[in-house]
C-alpha cells in the first residue's frame, strides 16, 4: 500500500513539475519593415526580405540550446506596427532587443559601407553595441531618438547592417553565405552577452 502511495505521489510530482513554467530568458530579434513597407530597395533587393531572412537564420541557429529563446517580431512578410512591436517586446521583458535594418543614402551607388549601430542612452545598450562592434565593421555607434529604442524598456540596439546601394555590402547581405555569417555573428554576441 505504501509503495502505491509513493508511486502515486511521484507520478503527481512529475506531472505537476512538468507543467510548472521555468523562467526562460528571451532575446528579441526585430526584422525591420515588412508587408507594404519594403524599407530600402535596390533593384530586386529589399530591406524587408534581407532582415527577415537574417532574423529567421538567427532563430534557427539558436534552437538547439536551452539557455534562452529567440523571439522574432515577424517571421514572414507581415508588418506589425512599431507600437505593436514595442508592446510585445515590453510584455516579454527580454534580455536584449536587436532591431535589424539595411542602410541607404540618396546616391544610386555609394562608396559608404559598413555597419552603423544606434543605441539607447543606457549602459546595457552601449555594452551590447560594443559587443557588436567587435564582430562587425562598425562605422559608428550613436544615440538616436527612434521609436524602437525610445519605447523599448529592455536593452536595445538598432543595427544598420550595411548599405544596400553599396555593391560590396549588397552582395554580402543578399547572399546566403553572407546572411548565415551575419546570423552566426549575432548568435555569438547573444551567447557572450
Amino acid at each position: 500500500m505504501r509503495a502505491i502511495k509513493l508511486l502515486a505521489l511521484t507520478a503527481f510530482a512529475t506531472s505537476f513539475l512538468s507543467f510548472t513554467p521555468i523562467h526562460k530568458k528571451y532575446i528579441v530579434i526585430d526584422a525591420g519593415h515588412g508587408g507594404n513597407d519594403t524599407g530600402s530597395v535596390y533593384e530586386k533587393f529589399s530591406e524587408k526580405e534581407i532582415t527577415v531572412n537574417i532574423a529567421k537564420e538567427i532563430k534557427k541557429l539558436n534552437e538547439s540550446q536551452d539557455h534562452y529563446e529567440v523571439i522574432l517580431t515577424r517571421d514572414s512578410d507581415a508588418y506589425p506596427t512599431l507600437q505593436e512591436r514595442t508592446a510585445m517586446i515590453n510584455k516579454l521583458n527580454p534580455e536584449m532587443v536587436i532591431s535589424l535594418h539595411v542602410n541607404r543614402n540618396p546616391e544610386k551607388e555609394t562608396s559608404n559601407q559598413g555597419t552603423e549601430v544606434y543605441i539607447q542612452n543606457t549602459e546595457n545598450s552601449k555594452k551590447l553595441a560594443e559587443k557588436i562592434s567587435k564582430k562587425f565593421d562598425v562605422q559608428k555607434i550613436e544615440e538616436r531618438n527612434l521609436h524602437m529604442l525610445r519605447e523599448t524598456k529592455a536593452p536595445a540596439v538598432l543595427v544598420e547592417l550595411g548599405f544596400i546601394n553599396n555593391a560590396k555590402d549588397r552582395e554580402y547581405m543578399t547572399s546566403e553565405k553572407g546572411q548565415k555569417e551575419i546570423a552566426q555573428k549575432f548568435t555569438e554576441i547573444i551567447r557572450e552577452y
